[in-house]
């Protein structure tokens, strides 16, 4: 500020300079006639000067408190600026009077100045012009991108206390001055390394040391300015337990660090203002990629950005870490910046398997690989210092014949607990929180407690580490009072451990309905392993994970008197948390008094939400589903659970909504469909089946909008949603006429539109997570099968899109096309994997084998292709068929391919010897279709005659001719192989009979035999009965039911795609 008052100050002398030399050079030009050319230049210049001048003191006055990002270049540009004006006005003065001409009254002037002198004064004031505009673009530029910072910043929401410099992270650990010395040189020699892998992961047990390595190197690249951005996970800390925000806390740091970022994110937020909601992969690409290859450094100048994320492992998903790994390695495609990260985690079974397949772009570094005599020494020294401390601390604090001596605790003991630590740094922490503490007695008889479990067992590294803090707790009380503790202890501490987000000790007790102050006298005397604030509405924490893991480990439940019943701890809370919510006013309609049924989410504030919806309140909303679920517990009909939701569940929405977590709503209420007890269940089951449509379809109004829950949503619903008409009197009563609404929902739970020409092909993946639909149009698009958002859409073919079909894992899906090409992507990234190339002509059909290695491909060039999955290697080309092949299979064993083709035939081959092992004849028309049973015994071929046939693998024979009527195209058998599932309904099978039924004597007719859904002309039917009848728009030019025969998947000719669900084969159709 003082800067900008400086030069405003210099500013406002210039203006004023400028306007005496721009009026002397008017009466100049009024009363000198041969220099007036020379004269106006000069005049326009200096006004040219004085507009730039005016504008440099409107922005240094701006009310918004603008702050010069040029000063010293802006300073310097308007000193000289004054110093050339102020000897031209001197010149300008006149220099002396003709008496003669003065005597008549006229004013003798004469111009000073040469036309070359002019040139010259005009050349400086240029120079100083375009001095202070490129100061003033410098600075408009970076307000510019300031704005757009601002943009991002006040859209994107981070996970609280993710970064290594939080409040939260601020007191843990870093190394100790000398320790690690090795490891960090390392890793700062891989950060320097321009040509070393991009990823960097560190991988150690628990307890080794892994979080303070990583605050140490975040504190190191930060003080280099080479830190992009940092995230700590941390199971049971809310935000930082899983990924959903991990991506938008990444970005908000990064568009700090590079401003150039912030206006590339800003274009991806406005393009799609959901972006941080949606699929890992897509804020990743959006928000991270996308805007790192936009951005233009100067390679020479370019240093290393590096990405700190800790503990991958306590992330809540498996499938998150997957995807975060696989999309890290993207970023090779980034040449400048030139970003890396280090990651650490424990070395779980499916982290060590992403890394491998990422392992020509990372390095790795083992812990536990690193040798005892250096980790030991390494504790030595941080046990000796910190020690000291403690020593020194205390020593200050009591008399002189009290204090410990010089040396304690003495070279011999400080070594003893170095073993007993390695390769725990977790011990030595813990052992010192716990000397120090003085609550619980001096140092001295401390670490004496600490001692005493040296020679025990010390295969268990969390006994010697946990129990001498625990067993504390247990000296000089009676048998009595010693069964309350633990039951005091269980509940206060176990639920501390087992919380999903950290609560302060006043939200604990209120959650729990104990007496105000129990938590704190609860854990009073837990400081070595609970991080506990000072002030009471402030989390408790656990100080390590391994905490928990201690206190829940089901090995030491017979030896532990400590031990924690996670399931029946999971349970109490969830009971507790919808107490609480079912308590007075905790939850209503309008909860916080806002009288506004329109009003904006985003225009209420913060402190407004947070008064009417304390902690406990926010977090009852957020968890009780977690904790129902995790306790194993079944809910029924008239339960705590049923009875709940018919009161407050708008009310829940409403405040779900309020505290940005809607999101989560319709996972929550699948998490509660799936533990519905079978036999009881029927009405909950509805209620929550309808529930889950009820958000579906107002999602977007309710989000935006909270209070609309109570007036749109409800008279929009069906009317006969169970939703609307259990909350019906919440209607306002303004409403005088409700609208005339359908009287259930829609069979189709989503229609997904895109694609702007026929669809080919439809397939659901293996977990049913997804739906890809393949068109005309030369894209494949992939759908999240449950709420029917787009994912993205796959473009890379060059003709129409024949065939797509997922792997069994679910990771890849193939693509076959038009083009003669087949493509393979990554599912979980939506990146193409390999293109292979070999056929000489259309691909019409791919298929993965059961075991995801090797995908077959068939052609209208008569011939079948093996490759291998990973590689893309041709492994062999199958020739036989004289005719197009239309379709092909594996068997769930992975031994034997089928093909089906136009010459009428289906041929079974060996794939291990390529050899062709039998050839199916008894078509008189094309054969489309083809699926192995389960057990590989049994193949079902549907062919263009309106026949599906049944054939013995083994010895050939014919076992079943089923007269579809109109010609399936998708077959696939159930578990059982006792149901044949097709895209025109479902057969039973007598998988009993091994008599053969030759299609010219025993021809079943199959409707008679259609199980579950199907689609019959323009009905979709339901064991043969007409359920739905389709509009000419809606019906299919190909449809396909999953392979659990609970969803149709339908694609019309206009290219959209829509799904229909059922609950299961004894409900009607949803």
């Amino acid at each position: 500020m003082a800067e900008a008052l400086g030069i405003v100050s210099s500013v406002i002398t210039v203006i004023d300079l400028s306007v005496k030399v721009d009026s002397q050079c008017s009466e100049y030009y009024t009363n000198v006639k041969n220099a007036q050319e020379d004269i106006k230049r000069l005049q326009s210049e200096v006004q040219e000067l004085k507009a730039i001048l005016e504008n440099v003191h409107s922005i240094c006055n701006d009310s918004n408190g603008v702050r010069l990002q040029d000063p010293q270049g802006l300073r310097k540009g308007v000193e000289d600026c004054q110093e050339h004006l102020c000897q031209l006005e001197a010149k300008l003065v006149p220099r002396g009077k003709n008496k003669l001409m003065s005597r008549y009254g006229i004013r003798a002037l004469r111009w000073p100045f040469k036309s070359n002198e002019v040139d010259s004064i005009i050349e400086k004031l240029g120079n100083c012009k375009d001095n202070i505009s490129f100061s003033l673009r410098v600075n408009q530029e970076v307000q510019t991108l300031n704005s757009h910072q601002k943009f991002v910043l006040d859209k994107l929401r981070p996970a609280d206390n993710a970064a290594f410099d939080s409040h939260d992270e601020e007191h843990n650990a870093r190394c100790y001055q000398g320790t690690r010395a090795e490891l960090l040189r390392r890793i700062y020699s891989w950060s320097r390394d321009r040509s070393s892998d991009r990823i960097f992961w560190l991988n150690g047990k628990a307890g080794t040391g892994k979080s303070t390595i990583s605050r140490t190197v975040a504190q190191n690249f930060a003080d280099k300015g080479e830190l992009g951005a940092s995230f700590f996970f941390k199971r049971g800390e809310g935000d930082r337990g899983h990924a959903g925000m991990f991506f938008a806390t990444i970005v908000t740091q990064l568009v700090q660090k590079l401003p150039s970022l912030a206006p590339h994110v800003r274009d991806a937020i406005e393009a799609d203002p959901e972006i941080s909601g949606k699929a890992l992969w897509q804020q990743f690409d959006a928000l991270v990629l996308q805007p790192l290859k936009k951005i233009r450094i100067d390679p020479q100048k370019s240093c290393s950005i590096v990405i700190v994320v800790d503990a991958l492992d306590e992330c809540d998903r498996e499938e998150d870490v997957e995807t975060i790994i696989r999309l890290f390695s993207q970023v090779m495609y980034v040449a400048s910046p030139r970003v890396r990260f280090f990651l650490t985690s424990r070395p779980e079974h499916p982290i060590r398997l992403n890394f491998e397949n990422i392992h020509r772009q990372r390095a790795r570094l083992n812990l536990h690989q690193i040798s005892e005599s250096i980790l030991k020494a390494d504790i030595s020294l941080f046990l000796e210092h910190k020690l000291a401390v403690i020593r020194e601390d205390y020593n200050k604090s009591v008399t002189q014949s009290q204090q410990l001596r010089a040396d304690w605790p003495g070279h011999e003991v400080v070594q003893n607990l170095a073993g007993m630590t390695i390769p725990s740094f977790i011990f030595a922490t813990t052992v010192c929180r716990f000397v120090n503490d003085r609550k619980c007695g001096q140092p001295k008889d401390q670490l004496a407690k600490v001692l005493k479990y040296q020679g025990r067992n010390q295969a268990s590294k969390p006994d010697a580490t946990y129990l001498p803090v625990l067993d504390q707790l247990l000296v000089g009380v009676t048998l009595s009072e010693r069964t309350d503790l633990l039951e005091g202890f269980k509940q206060v501490v176990g639920s501390i451990v087992i919380l999903a987000s950290p609560l302060s000790a006043t939200s604990l007790d209120r959650l729990l309905g104990v007496p105000e102050g129990t938590v704190d006298s609860r854990t009073d005397l837990l400081h070595s392993v609970l991080s506990i604030p000072s002030r009471p509405d402030h989390p408790i924490r656990l100080l390590h994970l391994s905490f928990r893991d201690f206190l829940t480990d089901t090995e030491k439940r017979e030896t532990n008197p400590f031990w924690v019943d996670e399931k029946d701890t999971h349970k109490k809370l969830a009971i507790r948390c919808i107490e609480l919510l079912s308590t007075g006013v905790n939850l209503k309609k309008d909860i916080c008094n806002l009288r506004s049924l329109e009003k904006p989410r985003a225009d209420i504030d913060k402190q407004t939400i947070d008064f009417h919806l304390p902690s406990e309140i926010q977090y009852a909303c957020q968890y009780w589903v977690y904790h129902l679920k995790g306790s194993g517990s079944s809910i029924y009909d008239g339960d705590q659970v049923h009875n709940f939701l018919k009161c407050h569940f708008l009310h829940w929405l409403e405040s779900l909504s309020l505290i940005e977590r809607l999101r989560e709503s319709v996972g929550m209420v699948e998490s509660l469909m799936a533990i519905i007890d079978p036999v009881k269940g029927s009405e909950i089951s509805k209620f929550l089946y309808d529930a889950k449509r009820f958000i579906l379809s107002y999602y977007s109004i309710i989000d935006s909008s909270p209070l609309q829950l109570y007036s749109s949503a409800l008279i929009f619903a069906p009317k006969e949603s169970i939703i609307r008409n259990t909350f019906h009197n919440y209607t306002p009563g303004w409403i005088l006429q409700e609208p005339n609404t359908d009287l259930e929902w829609n069979a189709a739970i989503q229609t997904l539109k895109g694609h702007g020409n026929l669809i080919h092909s439809i397939a659901f993946s293996a977990d049913l997570k997804l739906l890809a639909s393949a068109s005309r149009d030369h894209t494949i698009k992939i759908w999240d099968a449950t709420t029917g958002i787009l994912q993205q859409t796959l473009e890379g073919h060059s003709g129409s899109v024949r065939s797509i079909a997922f792997s069994a894992d679910s990771k890849l899906l193939a693509s076959a096309s038009r083009d003669h090409t087949i493509k393979i992507w990554d599912t979980a990234i939506n990146k193409l994997q390999q293109t292979l190339k070999g056929h000489s002509d259309w691909v019409n059909s791919v298929a993965f084998s059961a075991d995801s290695k090797l995908l077959a491909s068939t052609s209208h060039d008569h011939t079948i292709k093996i490759w291998d999955a990973a590689t893309g290697n041709l492994q062999q080309t199958l020739e036989g068929h004289s005719g197009s092949v239309r379709s092909v299979a594996f068997s769930a064993d992975s031994k034997l391919l089928a093909s089906a083709s136009r010459d009428h035939t289906i041929k079974i081959w060996d794939i291990v010897t390529g050899t062709l092992q039998q050839t199916f004849e008894r078509y008189s028309k094309w054969v489309n279709s083809i699926a192995f049973s389960t057990n590989s015994k049994l193949l079902a071929s549907a062919s263009d005659d309106h026949t599906i046939k049944i054939w013995d693998t083994a010895t050939g024979t014919l076992q079943h001719t089923l007269e579809d009527h109109i010609g399936a195209r998708n077959l696939s058998f159930d578990i059982t192989n006792s149901i044949l599932i097709t895209d025109i309904g479902c057969f039973r099978l007598n998988v009993n009979s091994n008599i053969p039924l030759p299609s010219s004597s025993r021809a079943i007719n199959s409707r008679s035999h259609l199980q579950g859904l199907s689609i019959n002309e323009s009905w979709v039917t339901w064991n043969d009965q007409n359920l739905l009848w389709l509009p000419p728009d809606f019906r299919p030019e190909i449809f396909t039911i999953s392979h659990t025969g609970s969803k149709l998947a339908i694609g019309c000719p206009s290219g959209r795609v829509f799904i229909i669900g059922i609950d299961n084969p004894y409900n009607s159709i949803l």
